[in-house]
């Protein structure tokens, strides 16, 4: 029997229809991968700098030259960036509509030299520089008064977006506004705060180590679950289970767990789902720059980061578009099982252990 449920966080409905469930490896047959192009043409391998735009960033040896072999981490702008640097940020009105310059930036996070497609592939002491980049930009571009949040995410498999070469990479999109997802989250967590004067997603937590029903994997300091109205098959979200706002804010030992955790996240995934197409998202809380008084007040009580994995094992048609509810044909229940009960891919590919 087919049962509505309701996120809490955002109040959005999802159908979980069971009717339509499939076994995990029945979900691996949505496309046909193209062909990649050879790993020579590949621009974002060490050894083809000058194939990319020149670096903002890199993780490199002490003496070794920018835009040159032997980094282990690299941070360079989009060639087809959506926002554009350069420019004021000017905002208009023509009646109904409004309209504001298209003002950001736009960056590629490369994350190994190495010609590797998964951070299954990456030890975890890599994943930690990763990490401590995805920090320092989000912390950099803060500083631009021109810019209200900074959306970190990754495309993985071509289903997700990733694009004609598989290497190991992630962007983040600075933007002049809030994205609309973050806004219904920050505006459910501010709802949620005012009724109960504590945070949803602590008490999701709370609730969700009571049951233990869609736990997938545990760290010290951080919780892998399927949430209770997972949009998608797998829908894996990563969560400190410390409140905190900001994901910039992490202490160097638990930018080490996170690395642990997402290693173990993505390895169980990778088992179960034989390195599905997904995209993650890294939901953390704004640049507080109010544009009222007391727009921000309880942000940093009320709201609280994670990271969103979503497998793309189904495709979104009519319906969904239509009515706003997603239907998910595999439940998140059965989903925690099977990533419980996987066992890690711990291999590391041979030339990626750089940190």
């Amino acid at each position: 029997m087919p049962e509505l449920r309701k996120d809490p966080l955002v109040g959005r409905w999802v159908i979980i229809s069971t009717e339509r469930a499939k076994r995990p490896d029945e979900f691996l047959d949505l496309e046909t991968p193209e062909q990649e192009p050879p790993q020579e043409d590949c621009p974002f391998c060490e050894g083809h700098e000058a194939k990319t735009s020149p670096e903002i960033r890199a993780i490199r040896p002490a003496g070794s030259r920018p835009n040159s072999p032997g980094w282990n981490v690299r941070v360079v702008p989009s060639i087809a960036p959506v926002l554009r640097i350069e420019g004021d940020l000017k905002q208009e009105k023509q009646g109904i509509y409004e309209i504001t310059s298209g003002i950001g930036a736009h960056e590629i996070v490369i994350e190994s030299p190495s010609h590797v497609s998964s951070l299954t592939d990456l030890p975890e002491t890599q994943i930690r520089q990763i990490i401590n980049v995805y920090i320092e930009r989000i912390t950099d571009l803060e500083k631009d008064p021109r810019f209200r949040y900074v959306l970190l995410f990754k495309n993985h498999g071509q289903a997700a977006g990733e694009g004609q070469f598989r290497h190991c990479r992630s962007q983040l999109i600075a933007l002049p506004i809030n994205p609309i997802r973050v806004r219904e989250e920050l505006r459910g967590a501010r709802a949620y705060f005012e009724m109960k004067e504590r945070c949803v997603l602590c008490d999701m937590l709370r609730q969700e180590f009571d049951s233990q029903e869609r736990i997938a994997a545990e760290t010290p300091y951080f919780v892998a679950l399927t949430p209770f109205a997972s949009r998608f098959p797998f829908e894996l979200w990563i969560l400190p289970k410390l409140h905190a706002a900001d994901f910039t804010t992490l202490s160097p030992e638990h930018r080490d767990d996170l690395a642990r955790m997402m290693k173990t996240a993505f390895s169980k995934l990778s088992k179960v789902l034989n390195d599905p197409p997904l995209n993650y998202i890294i939901h953390t809380a704004p640049f507080r720059r109010p544009v009222k008084p007391g727009y921000w007040r309880t942000v940093d009580e009320d709201f609280h980061w994670h990271i969103e994995i979503m497998p793309r094992l189904t495709r979104v048609a009519g319906f969904e578009w239509g009515s706003g509810f997603y239907i998910n044909p595999f439940t998140p229940e059965e989903a925690a099982h099977f990533l419980r009960e996987a066992k890690e891919t711990v291999a590391v590919h041979p030339s990626a252990g750089l940190a």
